[in-house]
């Protein structure tokens, strides 16, 4: 079967209780995968530091829902339980448009008269319909009493497709609490399967984008070791486990696609480089890239015999210091990048990229200084889905493709580009977004929006076509 952990709204501990039930499943010996839906990198870090396998994505806007189906059908059955932990509210989505007859999105702009479906796309909800799980509403319950019941039973009445199994009832006071909060809920007749009370002592930290991601967190495993305590005695694993059990979809899963000529990619992956969809890394070893692992923060220079580079996003604001004084791998990335080196950099690779970083103190950091223009931190947040039209042909995609993609960042650029990637807009409607994204050099593709390739397998294709082509002609030192 598998579960979804939902909530009734931001903030309930959805992502708690999540850790809770795979730290406690863990000290088990079970073997578990998680999911997480929507485009975050931050939550499936965690996951993957309890579980010790990598969390999966699901995201039809980002994919499809027929992606969504088949990465869950091919993951799930590969674990003893599976557990999927929502975003946002249960029925927290975005408008989505249908463009004529078809049942899916297409990926061609103007094509048929569109139509606006309901506001619930790639929520939780969504995710649980597509593929026919129950969910597990986290009901905050620090302030609420007698209404919860209310609460509860609208959850479950608001959409008969959605199977709520029961809930958890997150931060209860006390015992009295308790037994008013259980009272209130018993002519629901909707099963308890957790009760977690206030835990001063259980806290992650957070930052400018979310929770401060595991690399930064040193005492992070005790307090994982807290959650598996917590996890062993505030659920009621009799109920809980036969929901958990993994049971694959029908169907096949995606098929592995056949291995081109082997490509060495480096991949910044350190403490300020680290948000990657794991999908993506896979597609590339499937397609017959070797992964070659680094850290533009510690090592002395970038890694030989590569033909590709990868700067995923991250937190290099945060460690722009540690970055400027590493003088020797600056000076690696902008000469292999001028020299040809094929390279995809996204949101904190950007800003690697750039001449300057200019923190929240206003403090000036030099960067690789490949582009033409600064990263100044402020206090706004650039959020949302975007549909992003290529303006050109370039390292990733031909001119006039469009693909879905995701910003997040609290950074602007001083300088435009002068000739564009895309052109991009609001996923949900036709609100321009402008210009985004820098293609010179040629080699480079360089932008804000995040991509996950699994329904577009041809932008990994692409990528490392460029490589073979450019290291047959050159020799990278």
């Amino acid at each position: 079967m598998a579960l979804v952990i939902a909530g009734e709204r931001s903030g309930v501990g959805k992502t708690t209780v999540t850790l809770t039930l795979l730290a406690s499943l863990r000290r088990r010996d079970r073997l578990v995968q998680s999911f997480k839906v929507g485009p975050d990198y931050i939550d499936p870090m965690f996951h993957q530091h309890v579980t010790g396998r990598a969390c999966r994505n699901l995201d039809p806007v980002l994919t499809s829902e027929a992606y969504v189906q088949q990465c869950f059908a091919h993951h799930s059955q590969l674990s003893e339980y599976t557990l999927v932990e929502g975003v946002m509210g249960l029925f927290d989505g975005i408008g989505h448009r249908e463009w004529g007859t078809c049942t899916e999105r297409s990926r061609s702009m103007g094509h048929g008269q569109e139509k606006q479906k309901s506001t619930d796309f790639a929520s939780t909800a969504h995710i649980a319909r597509l593929l026919d799980l129950p969910v597990v509403l986290v009901m905050d319950c620090s302030r609420l009493s007698g209404s919860v019941a209310a609460i509860a039973h609208g959850y479950r009445s608001f959409d008969p497709r959605i199977k709520i199994a029961g809930v958890v009832l997150n931060r209860v006071g006390s015992d009295r609490h308790l037994s008013l909060l259980k009272d209130s809920l018993e002519p629901l007749q909707l099963p308890i399967l957790g009760v977690m009370r206030r835990q001063d002592n259980i806290t992650i930290p957070d930052r400018h984008l979310g929770l401060v991601p595991t690399a930064e967190l040193p005492e992070l495993n005790a307090l994982i070791d807290r959650l598996a305590d917590l996890g062993d005695t505030c659920f009621d694993w009799q109920r809980l486990l036969p929901l958990l059990k993994s049971e694959p979809l029908s169907g096949s899963a995606s098929s592995s696609l056949s291995p081109s000529s082997p490509v060495r990619i480096a991949v910044a992956r350190d403490r300020a480089f680290n948000f990657y969809y794991q999908d993506n890394l896979d597609l590339l070893q499937q397609l017959g890239a070797e992964l070659v692992f680094w850290s533009p923060l510690k090592d002395a220079d970038i890694p030989k015999d590569i033909q590709g580079m990868y700067f995923g996003g991250g937190f290099p604001e945060v460690f722009a210091q540690q970055l400027a004084k590493n003088t020797s791998v600056r000076d690696a990335v902008k000469t292999a990048i001028l020299k040809g080196m094929p390279t995809v950099a996204e949101c904190g690779g950007l800003m690697y990229l750039c001449e300057q970083i200019i923190d929240f103190e206003g403090k000036s950091w030099s960067m690789a200084g490949v582009l033409p223009t600064s990263a100044v931190m402020s206090g706004r947040l650039t959020l949302g889905y975007r549909r992003a039209v290529a303006l050109q042909d370039n390292l990733l995609v031909k001119a006039n493709t469009t693909v879905y993609g995701h910003e997040f960042h609290r950074s602007h650029l001083t300088l435009a580009p002068t000739q564009p990637l895309f052109e991009t807009y609001r996923y949900d409607c036709e609100e321009n977004m402008g210009w985004e994204g820098w293609g010179l050099p040629a080699n480079i593709y360089a932008s804000y929006v995040h991509l996950h390739w699994g329904e577009s397998r041809e932008i990994p294709q692409q990528f490392l076509k460029e490589c073979l082509k450019v290291a047959s002609s050159a020799t990278w030192i």
